[in-house]
Order: structure tokens, then C-alpha cells, then sequence
């Protein structure tokens, strides 16, 4: 009897999903992750002085949002991605209820956008962050199901299920997020069989409607001087322009080997504004030079790698379609937040993935992995 029982244990372990977690995809999250704490910590000495506040203020906050990341990842790993890809709806439909809220009176304004809710204890929500996963699963769920149906009417049902949280992410306004989702929801439609004539007008219009909301208004005039200040920043005065070239003398001056942690002068001086957020790679850049740039890319490309891997081995078409859909959204932050503290992309205030601090994005992008985990341990089931 005692024989049957383990064998019955060792068939349960065998067959569970837990053995094909892949521990290669999470720890190189995680890596890159540590990389930004320390990088956090590092860009915000200067500004914790000036503020007479704690000089570990910025890095304990964000080792909340890692802490809830991770939880959050392991939850989503935890439940069979088919449950979510079987309420796929109700995913979509809490994503547009979030994002009505932050829109709402109840959404705070800071920097000329109303991006957040203020939450208790000085934290902020920003559910456009979470928008980017709620739309990838609600998306999917409507890709595969109309699997090799794709014509011009469920097309359009598509475009619209993307396009209305693209419009209340405008509304905010925040031009980098709806960039970011622009480009999930083609890189999904293209590998869910959508006719490349038909993919060339929905880039056009998102083109279009760029340079619409640009031209209308909608964006306050600082925010237009950065996305523009990347094409002329010798003649450019603006404040942004001021931005773009000390982030530039910043990853310059690291060189191969970088100045030294903590050492970096136009880190520890405060040069570059927002280093902890949106230009935390000139951090990086500084302190450790070509050598600790090329090992974080060195990250990110296994965690592109291996969502993309995902994509191929899932068991089934929604799986594909999410892995893609995330493999869009991290490649096309990396290389437009790189981009732009290189001066070769507009400057947009879009996270680093695992680098940049903010504990919206922290957690939604643990979120991510965990769902690319997720597929990949049932790929067998």
C-alpha cells in the first residue's frame, strides 16, 4: 500500500506545473530588478539631502512595489491562464473601469497629467500601467476565440476594444502609454492573421492621430518641447532639451568600466532631472559604464527571449497571442526609454522595465511575468 502512495505522490510531482517553471525568465526579472534598486538608491541621494528626508525614502517605497510584484506574480502564476483567457471580458471590462476612475474627480493631477489615484500613506495607483496587461488578456481572449475569422468586421471589433482605452489614456493625456499600447495591439493583430493592407491603414491612423493630438492642443506645451527636443537639442532652449543633453553627458562619461558605483558626477550632483524615473539608465550609464549597460541588455534580452520561446511552445493560441502582446510592450519600452536618454527617440516618459522606480509599472510588470510563467509551466497540459 505504502508503495502505491508514492508512487501516486511521485506521479503528482511529475506531472505538476511547478516543474517547468522557468526559473531562467524570473531570475533575470528579478536580476535587472536588483540592478534598478540599487541604481534607485544611488540617483536619489542628492534629492533626499535637498528634501531633508531619509536617504533610503526612495528605495524602501520601491521595495514595497517589488515585494507586491512579486506577490502579485506568484498569484498569477498560481491560477490556470485558461481561467483568465475564460474571463477575458471581465479582465477588459475592470481595466476601462479603472482608467474611467482616474479620469474621473477622483484622479490626481501631478506634472500636467491626471495619471493617478492617491491611495493612503503618500502612494499613488496609476491604472494605466495595469491598462497594458488588462488589454493584452482581453484582447487575446477575443483574437482567439475568432482564430482565423479575422475580417474586416471583427477587425474593427478589435480595433475598438483597443481603442477605447487608448482614448481615455489620451484623455489623461499620456502619449507614451497609448505608443505603447499601439504598438501591443498591431504586434497582436498581426500574429493573430490580420491582412497587411488592413495593418497598414491602423498605422497610419495611429500616426495621424499622434500628430492630431499634437497639433489640437491636447498635450501641455512642456510635454510637446520633450517629444520634440530629441531632433534639434543644440538649438532647442527648452528645459527638456536641457534634460536630453545631461543624460547623454552622463552615459558618456561612464565609458567602459563607469565611474564607480555611487561615484558618477552627474548622478550624485542631481543633473539629470527625473534619474530615478524615467532616465534612471543614465544612472546606470555613469556608475558602470558600457560593461553594466551591456549586462542589463544582456537581462532583458533573456526575458524577450524567453517570453518569446513561450509564445512558440504554448499549448494554445491565447497563450501565443499574450506572450506576444508582452513581448511587444517590453521590447518597445526598452528600446524608446534607451532610445531617448541616447538622444535617437523622443523623450516620452516612458518606464524601464524593472529599472525606472514607480510602483505601479514594478507591479504590473511582475504581473507580466508571472502570466508568461504561468503559460509556460501548463505548455505540457
Amino acid at each position: 500500500m505504502s508503495g502505491i502512495v508514492l508512487s501516486d505522490r511521485r506521479a503528482r510531482v511529475q506531472t505538476s506545473p511547478l516543474r517547468h517553471v522557468d526559473l531562467l525568465l524570473i531570475g533575470s526579472a528579478l536580476a535587472a530588478t536588483l540592478l534598478g534598486l540599487l541604481m534607485i538608491y544611488s540617483s536619489t541621494q542628492a534629492r533626499t539631502k535637498a528634501s531633508h528626508v531619509s536617504s533610503v525614502y526612495f528605495l524602501e517605497r520601491q521595495l514595497i512595489a517589488v515585494f507586491v510584484g512579486v506577490v502579485v506574480m506568484g498569484a498569477v502564476m498560481a491560477i490556470d491562464y485558461r481561467k483568465l483567457r475564460d474571463q477575458a471580458i471581465l479582465v477588459y471590462l475592470a481595466t476601462i473601469v479603472g482608467l474611467l476612475v482616474v479620469v474621473s474627480p477622483f484622479g490626481s493631477k501631478a506634472k500636467g497629467a491626471q495619471s493617478w489615484v492617491q491611495l493612503p500613506g503618500g502612494f499613488q495607483f496609476q491604472p494605466s500601467e495595469f491598462a497594458k496587461f488588462g488589454l493584452i488578456i482581453g484582447l487575446a481572449g477575443y483574437l482567439a476565440h475568432h482564430r482565423g475569422e479575422l475580417d474586416l468586421s471583427r477587425l474593427l471589433v478589435a480595433m475598438t476594444l483597443a481603442g477605447v482605452p487608448m482614448g481615455l489614456v489620451m484623455l489623461q493625456p499620456d502619449l507614451g502609454t497609448t505608443m505603447v499600447i499601439g504598438v501591443i495591439v498591431i504586434a497582436m493583430l498581426t500574429i493573430a492573421g490580420a491582412r497587411a493592407r488592413h495593418l497598414l491603414v491602423i498605422l497610419l491612423l495611429c500616426i495621424t492621430g499622434a500628430v492630431a493630438v499634437v497639433q489640437l492642443g491636447m498635450l501641455k506645451r512642456f510635454q510637446v518641447d520633450r517629444l520634440t527636443a530629441f531632433l534639434d537639442p543644440g538649438h532647442d532652449t527648452s528645459r527638456s532639451a536641457y534634460n536630453l543633453n545631461q543624460s547623454k553627458t552622463a552615459i558618456g562619461n561612464g565609458g567602459l568600466f563607469g565611474r564607480g558605483y555611487r561615484h558618477g558626477t552627474q548622478t550624485n550632483l542631481a543633473f539629470v532631472p527625473e534619474q530615478h524615473t524615467d532616465f534612471i539608465f543614465t544612472a546606470l550609464g555613469e556608475e558602470l559604464g558600457f560593461v553594466g549597460g551591456a549586462t542589463l541588455l544582456a537581462l532583458f534580452a533573456i526575458v524577450v527571449w524567453r517570453t518569446w520561446r513561450t509564445a512558440l511552445v504554448s499549448p494554445d493560441f491565447f497563450g501565443t497571442i499574450v506572450c506576444i502582446g508582452i513581448v511587444a510592450l517590453f521590447a518597445f519600452q526598452i528600446f524608446e526609454n534607451m532610445g531617448m536618454t541616447m538622444g535617437i527617440m523622443p523623450i516620452t516618459g516612458i518606464p524601464l522595465p524593472f529599472m525606472s522606480y514607480g510602483g505601479s509599472a514594478t507591479i504590473a510588470e511582475f504581473a507580466c511575468i508571472g502570466l508568461v510563467a504561468n503559460i509556460s509551466m501548463r505548455r505540457f497540459t
